[in-house]
């Protein structure tokens, strides 16, 4: 109920309506290596414009230790995911969200970040993808939300390096990721 409680104020919260900005893009973010804060340093997130200049996304980077069965011992289907639930961000992070890669929204309170990867945030919804299709998904706890003009402001000061977002990345085992990333925003940077 805790969980289903904390995503509806969420759900309030970012407007999950999609913008009709045509220029509204899903972007990969990846922080430059002079970003220090100890949550985002290091970090690659997935981020998607909800209009009205806000912003939501994930960190795709930052395993936990902990599993889905060992969050919710008592539900028998998350005992069989055995990869570790992620840290999507600060924002509601005792909510369960699922990454899922797949053609069509898998249903409820989804968000389309790109064409077959969706992020689901209701409960039903998210339980159906741990019972139903766990291979295909990441599952994270909590998420970061800017409020208008904040991400704008954060890539003009210099903390992120923007890239286009790719399915495959998003989904991708971490080791590696954000050091191959970062290489590559720094290569095509200098190549301007």
């Amino acid at each position: 109920m805790i969980r289903f409680l904390l995503a509806a104020s969420l759900a309030v919260l970012v407007g999950w309506a999609p913008s009709t900005q045509a220029s509204d893009k899903t972007v990969i973010l990846v922080a430059k290596r002079q970003l220090n804060d100890p949550l985002y340093k290091a970090s690659v997130l997935v981020v998607r414009p909800m209009g009205g200049d806000q912003h939501v996304g994930v960190i795709i980077n930052r395993p936990t230790k902990m599993t889905l069965g060992q969050l919710f011992p008592e539900h028998k289907p998350s005992q069989m995911v055995r990869d570790p639930v992620y840290l999507g961000g600060p924002s509601s992070p005792s909510v369960i969200f699922a990454l899922v890669n797949r053609p069509a929204s898998p249903g409820g309170k989804s968000l389309r970040l790109l064409p077959e990867l969706y992020m689901a945030f209701e409960t039903a919804t998210v339980d159906s993808i741990i019972e139903k299709e766990p291979k295909h998904a990441r599952f994270v706890a909590g998420l970061v939300a800017w409020q208008p003009g904040e991400l704008r402001d954060e890539i003009r000061r210099g903390a992120w390096h923007v890239m286009d977002a790719d399915p495959s990345i998003v989904l991708r085992k971490p080791e590696g990721l954000w050091e191959e990333l970062v290489r590559r925003a720094e290569l095509r940077a200098k190549s301007i």
